[in-house]
């Protein structure tokens, strides 16, 4: 490189936990004093998922949520606990919002989650 280019980023394996699947539930709701919390859900996993909100909530932040999955009877309400937030950028390439992970989902439920990211992903 001549130091005039933008190095390409490298395709790096992914570490997460869980397997995952991008998803877009369509209607989240939150258990809280703040307003609703519509919005879009994605790359879904047993343990938690992303939103996209150009207003993320605080890291460590607490609140109920509850989704269903498209499709399926899967039914979620949980707690869950904002463990990552990225804010808007002019220059920046990714979305905003914030992790979440769920504190307290049941463990029906869970591998329920599992199943259709397996499903999913075929």
């Amino acid at each position: 490189m001549n130091g005039n280019e933008e190095e390409e980023p490298q395709n790096l394996p992914d570490k997460r936990r869980y397997l995952r699947d991008p998803i877009i539930v369509f209607k989240v709701a939150e258990d809280t004093l703040h307003q609703p919390l519509f919005g879009y859900a994605k790359n879904i996993s047993r343990g938690g998922f992303f939103i996209a909100s150009i207003n993320p909530r605080e890291p460590r932040e607490r609140f109920k949520i509850s989704f269903q999955i498209p499709n399926t009877d899967i039914k979620v309400r949980c707690q869950c606990e904002v463990v990552w937030a990225r804010r808007y950028s002019k220059s920046g390439r990714d979305e905003p919002g914030y992790g979440v992970k769920f504190i307290d989902i049941p463990e029906d439920i869970a591998v329920a989650i599992d199943k259709w990211v397996s499903e999913q992903i075929k």
